[in-house]
């Protein structure tokens, strides 16, 4: 990352107007080593989830069982949001980032109408799996993944063949993305090095306190309320998951996709914080798909921040509307092109504010996006460390050994391990 943005900068200053370096280099090398790195992860993450939650729901016989974690997981993942909603509003109320000044008249932003909440609930299940699968629809996927893994546990002795098969192919998409992370260096450097090279500077001027008061917030999320909440509900140490949880946080952040994050996110969690596959093959594929506690802190301090800029006031009612719906919206963000954006403009409508106030904070939305993917994947693994010690699934040794998981086995140590757990 450092080396990234250090070649960026040089060449940013040394050779601003080279047509050289844009094609070739911003434009050439650089794009086309980060397209390819982050293709590699996209190409994962459907085989990866649906594999991951078939195994992990099959697992889960007794039906009570996987109701009661899918019932913590979803109530976490959405107390979490409304805390983060509820800071990010008194925090813009109280800085009021927003200055009049900045209305312009030429302001234009054209935005795909949001879905209802109706169409999002009809929506997560799919009329055609394989479709869901092709198009990456990840709450569909998610749905049919933990109705199949469901009937795989309870069609008895041809359920147990077709769950170990499906454990050995497990092993097999864990291989290969072991085999990509190989790429990881390489693939970071090119998305730094073309962002420091293409990100316009000049874009923070009329919004710079708005943008310092999202990125405060969402440190104050992820430095804050995320160790309090380890440390209430678990007794954990929270600097020791910050310690473990730092390279995830980075490579969001270099990726700016809690998705493409998600290979990385689950072998963390399972090989340094110590979480149980079936609890981790669960929770955060969810936590990818409906966790965005960084997109709707971004949406609690842009509202205040347009409402503010065009003079509007907003009452107690409409601040708590805005809780409400952001909350909910969450839930259907995955399935959205255009993701935190469109969600804000579902926002502003729900409480009369101006969807043309999006133009204003377009020029540093992909940095916030960085940070709150940064944010997003730490809220899911703080989650699934906190259901994993309350189901009995989480091994405490692993998580207070610094050293866990830094040393990556063999191959052939990984396919003994596998065939010792299918026999087991």
């Amino acid at each position: 990352m450092a080396s990234g943005i250090l070649l960026g900068l040089l060449l940013r200053n040394l050779l601003p107007d080279s047509l050289f370096v844009k094609d070739y280099i911003t434009e050439g090398l650089l794009h086309v080593i980060g397209a390819i790195f982050i293709s590699s992860l996209k190409m994962l993450v459907v085989p990866l989830v649906f594999v991951s939650l078939v195994c992990g729901t099959c697992s889960l016989s007794d039906p009570s069982k996987l109701g009661r974690l899918g019932g913590k997981t979803i109530s976490f993942y959405l107390f979490t949001t409304a805390i983060a909603l509820t800071i990010s509003i008194v925090a813009a109320i109280l800085i009021h980032p927003g200055n009049a000044s900045l209305v312009s008249s030429t302001m234009e932003f054209t935005v795909k109408e949001a879905p209802s909440l109706s169409e999002v609930i009809i929506n997560i299940v799919p009329d055609n799996p394989i479709q869901a699968m092709t198009q990456g629809n990840m709450l569909q996927i998610i749905l049919f993944a933990v109705i199949f893994g469901f009937a795989i546990s309870h069609i008895g002795e041809r359920g147990e063949r077709v769950a170990l098969f499906f454990n050995d192919l497990n092993e097999i998409i864990m291989r290969v993305v072991t085999l990509v992370m190989q790429l990881a260096p390489y693939g970071v450097f090119a998305l730094m090095a073309k962002l420091s090279l293409t990100l316009g500077m000049e874009t923070f001027g009329s919004v710079v306190k708005y943008f310092l008061l999202v990125v405060a917030v969402l440190l104050i999320q992820a430095l804050v309320v995320y160790p309090i909440l380890l440390k209430v509900f678990s007794g954990l140490n929270p600097l020791m998951f910050l310690r473990k949880i730092r390279d995830v946080q980075l490579f969001a952040f270099s990726t700016a996709s809690s998705n493409a994050t998600l290979p990385v996110t689950i072998e963390a969690s399972e090989h340094r914080m110590g979480v149980d596959n079936k609890i981790a093959s669960f929770t955060l594929p969810l936590g990818a798909t409906i966790n965005m506690d960084g997109t709707a802190i971004m949406q609690g301090v842009a509202t205040v921040f347009i409402a503010q800029v065009f003079g509007i006031e907003l009452s107690l009612t409409d601040y708590a509307m805005v809780v409400v719906t952001a909350t909910l919206a969450s839930i259907g963000t995955a399935g959205v092109p255009g993701v935190g954006l469109i969600m804000l403009a579902m926002v502003l409508n729900q409480v009369g504010l101006p969807v043309e106030g999006i133009a204003l904070i377009i020029g540093v939305d992909r940095l916030l996006d960085m940070l709150r993917t940064a944010v997003n994947v730490t809220g899911d693994t703080v989650a699934t460390v906190i259901i994993a010690k309350s189901e009995g699934a989480f091994n405490e040794e692993v998580f207070n050994d610094s050293q866990a998981g830094k040393a990556a086995t063999s191959f052939e140590e990984q396919v003994l391990n596998a065939k010792a757990n299918s026999k087991t």
